[in-house]
């Protein structure tokens, strides 16, 4: 593995280890915080929203610095998505995470996170999303077959 390879690994995992503190910081990884979030006409509880606003400033400011650059610092070029087209397997995967993350107030990024703690209901999840994951794309081999 060359130098450039070992540090863009190095990096993800340290960027992983900082976004998955994160998370367990704001208790994203406790579905009953999560859940109480997202019920506006019960027992909201908005303290989310900071997190949430949060991550969208330091998103936009990432993007910013990272674009205005002429190319990575790893890499040759960019590779930012070449489509913006919703269409409507975007839309019913939009629709299922929403709704699976409201039924349970677990969402893939902050169960990944709280893999670690050992709490069976996150580590069941976790399962289950790679099960769902290997049987849509099972369906979607299948139907290109026909």
């Amino acid at each position: 593995m060359t130098n450039s390879a070992l540090f863009r690994v190095v990096s993800a995992f340290v960027v992983g280890l900082i976004f998955s503190f994160g998370l367990i910081v704001s208790q994203m990884i406790d579905p009953l915080k999560v859940l109480n979030f997202l019920d506006i006409f019960g027992n909201w509880d908005p303290s989310l929203a900071l997190v949430l606003i949060s991550a969208i400033i330091v998103t936009l400011i990432g993007y910013k610095l990272v674009l205005s650059r002429q190319t990575p610092i790893f890499e040759d070029l960019f590779r930012v998505p070449g489509s913006s087209e919703i269409d409507l397997k975007l839309l019913v995967g939009a629709a299922l995470f929403g709704i699976g993350w409201g039924l349970i107030g677990l969402c893939p990024g902050p169960a990944l996170a709280g893999i670690g703690l050992v709490i069976p209901q996150i580590f069941l999840f976790v399962v289950a999303v790679i099960i769902g994951i290997n049987a849509y794309r099972i369906v979607l081999n299948w139907g290109q077959k026909l």
